[in-house]
């Protein structure tokens, strides 16, 4: 069925992102299989072409393919997130100075809506959208074009994965779509979660194509009205609308596996208060507070000759709050009450929850106010931090040695994110160069 779009959408992609970044500032690996380990150097979560072309799977335990990653010299490195970060800021800053309408929808993919008038040559307008990030970035991207964001997407698969569309991929009213949907699994579709997926195989649905084409009644059975939203959107008619800023936070989590087990209280303090700053510098960047800690430890369950403990404690503050050293005061009493010697610790992790706005508050008739000095040096620590480097001020009590951290033994440098880690060019003239 032909549709008339009044507003087409564009969906962004960085190709292959952590790996484009780790190749950055390193031109030599240029052509070179790259791969991008998790958190303790555990899993393979990115890697370029030329690794995936190598057979190498995503998500799979790094020691199973080390023999294939040595034979075929894959250069390989430990997650680093601060550079990621900074990166992707960077590639949408970009981004919204050439589009007024950009919706972030994660670190490596953004949505731009472009009003009636503005498609007449959206071909065009991607390579030249494509040329100036990957300019001023050096981050390849790739752009699908669509009437809807769910067809944006698809589009956007077209782009990475045909070599033939450079990148740059246009759904419209004037192709033969069915053809595009039918080429598409159901489990490949935007929203279609995994639960859903295995759902609509059982009823004999396995391309967008088939579910684009079912009757809204059953779709709506079987898949509620997110569902059928997601089946409109295949059909061209918009139904999720860009948003510019995202929904508010409901919990923020912060949790690590260690590097190697912890036995003591002493190093389990340092973890929970660094993982309980890390939170509440991310609750006052969201503009909340919170009123429910909750602190939880457990030992590797894996290791089934070892000894088995996790527990768990949950406290309510008397007032919400985003002030550091409250929260850790309460994270590290929940910890001392929970903690058991003589087991080998695998993660620790605080979790925030009942979180509001900063600007609420519900008064109590006992109730002292926080001081007002509070909310200003919690203001001044996150600015000086953003400035000089992620931890150029934190609490005594989350240490300074950290044995505990999680394992990065193949991390690239801070290349923007820290000054003693800043690439140095060098220069050099032949001897027969003067000056005169």
């Amino acid at each position: 069925m032909p549709f008339t779009a009044s507003e087409m959408f564009g969906l962004m992609d960085c190709n292959n992102f952590y790996a484009s970044c780790e190749r950055l500032f390193r031109p030599d690996l240029t052509n070179r299989p790259v791969v991008v380990l998790s958190n303790n150097d555990g899993c393979i979560i990115a890697r370029s072409n030329e690794a995936k072309a190598l057979g190498i799977g995503m998500g799979t335990p790094y020691f199973k393919q080390e023999l294939l990653i040595r034979k075929h010299d894959v250069a390989v490195f430990s997650s680093n997130y601060p550079l990621y970060g900074d990166i992707s800021q960077r590639v949408m800053d970009i981004l919204m100075q050439l589009e007024p309408d950009v919706e972030v929808y994660s670190i490596d993919e953004a949505f731009i809506r472009l009003p009636t008038g503005r498609h007449r040559d959206l071909e065009s307008w991607g390579r030249s959208l494509k040329t100036t990030v990957q300019k001023h970035t050096g981050i390849p991207v790739s752009i699908g074009f669509g009437p809807t964001k769910t067809l944006a997407k698809i589009a956007n698969r077209f782009a990475k994965k045909n070599p033939s569309a450079a990148g740059i991929f246009v759904i419209t009213e004037q192709q033969p779509v069915d053809r595009l949907l039918a080429a598409v699994p159901v489990g490949d579709i935007w929203g279609i979660g995994r639960r859903h997926a295995a759902r609509l195989k059982k009823h004999s649905i396995h391309t967008a194509l088939e579910l684009k084409n079912c009757a809204d009644t059953w779709i709506r059975k079987q898949l509620t009205v997110t569902g059928l939203r997601t089946a409109m959107e295949l059909r061209g008619i918009p139904c999720i609308s860009l948003e510019k800023t995202g929904p508010a936070k409901k919990s923020i989590c912060t949790s690590r596996s260690f590097g190697q087990p912890v036995y003591t209280l002493g190093d389990l303090q340092e973890a929970v208060a660094t993982y309980t700053t890390q939170a509440a510098c991310k609750l006052r960047h969201e503009g909340l507070r919170t009123t429910i800690v909750d602190v939880f430890i457990r030992t590797n369950s894996f290791k089934k000759d070892a000894p088995q403990y996790c527990n768990r404690r949950i406290f309510t503050l008397p007032a919400p709050s985003s002030h550091t050293a409250t929260l850790i005061k309460v994270a590290l009493t929940s910890l001392n009450a929970i903690y058991r010697p003589g087991y080998r610790y695998q993660k620790a992790g605080v979790l925030l929850n009942g979180l509001v706005p900063e600007n609420y508050e519900q008064l109590r008739l006992f109730h002292t106010p926080a001081p007002c000095n509070e909310a200003s040096l919690m203001k001044a620590v996150d600015e000086i931090n953003r400035r000089w480097g992620r931890d150029t001020i934190q609490p005594a009590a989350a240490g300074l040695a950290k044995e505990w951290h999680f394992r990065q033994m193949k991390k690239s440098p801070a290349y923007t994110t820290r000054w003693s880690e800043l690439p140095i060019a060098k220069a050099s003239f032949p001897e027969s160069f003067s000056m005169a």
